[in-house]
């Protein structure tokens, strides 16, 4: 009876997982388009809906909290559950964040004409929505084969972000007005936002393998990252 108990509340935490990852998902993307659309009032909602993120963060590391004080025995495969679920709760919370952050932008910016299109933001948001996707559920399922297919992806997120920077430097190089500049630096600052939420779900697959094989080893990153890494401690 007290291993069936512990299946229910280790499957209703999975179930929180995902829907934390949803909100996030959706927030992610809902901040890029309202950044597209000039969408202040999207802007709005997004950077104030954070705070249910966090909520969510929070009960789910409490209820985690309670379950690994409650529930006895539990078996060390469900402790490195329990354990990851914290972390992976914790990344979530954190790319919500960038979310805020990009919606911050929108605000900053307002109704202001964009300096230049936004293709590839959009493009970037995607691809690091569908890498969190599937991260998740690999992780959700235990699953070390998909979790391992996904951290590649991640050179195209950081091709599309070098594009997006050297672009921008053109763009201010020939309109060095304050405005322009500002408005460049806040692309910047948003395509930055999607590079880390990239970069963060790496640690998501790396979390969905430990589960799975009880190895936490860290994923091969791409030369960007490893000097990224190496050089901010």
């Amino acid at each position: 009876m007290a291993r069936q108990t512990l299946d229910r509340k280790i499957q209703h935490l999975r179930d929180e997982i995902l829907v934390l990852d949803s909100m996030v998902e959706e927030a992610v993307l809902r901040a890029v388009q309202a950044l597209k659309d000039h969408d202040v009032a999207t802007a709005e909602q997004i950077y104030s809906g954070d705070a249910r993120v966090n909520a969510k963060r929070f009960e789910l590391e409490n209820e985690v909290i309670i379950t690994i004080a409650t529930q006895q025995p539990i078996m060390a495969s469900d402790l490195r559950l329990l354990a990851s679920i914290l972390e992976v709760a914790g990344e979530l919370e954190r790319m919500g964040d960038y979310a805020k952050g990009i919606a911050r932008i929108c605000l900053l910016i307002g109704v202001e004409r964009h300096v230049k299109p936004l293709i590839d933001i959009p493009r970037m948001a995607e691809l690091a929505v569908s890498m969190l996707h599937r991260a998740v559920e690999a992780f959700v399922a235990a699953d070390p084969a998909a979790a391992r297919l996904i951290p590649p992806e991640d050179d195209q997120i950081d091709r599309l972000y070098n594009d997006i920077y050297h672009e921008l430097v053109q763009v201010m190089l020939k309109d060095p007005t304050a405005q322009t500049i500002d408005q460049a630096n806040f692309f910047m600052w948003a395509a930055h936002n999607l590079e880390r939420l990239a970069d963060r779900v790496t640690n998501i697959c790396e979390r969905a393998i430990y589960i799975a094989t009880a190895e936490l080893k860290e994923l091969s990153v791409s030369d960007d990252e490893s000097m990224h890494r190496k050089y901010s401690g």
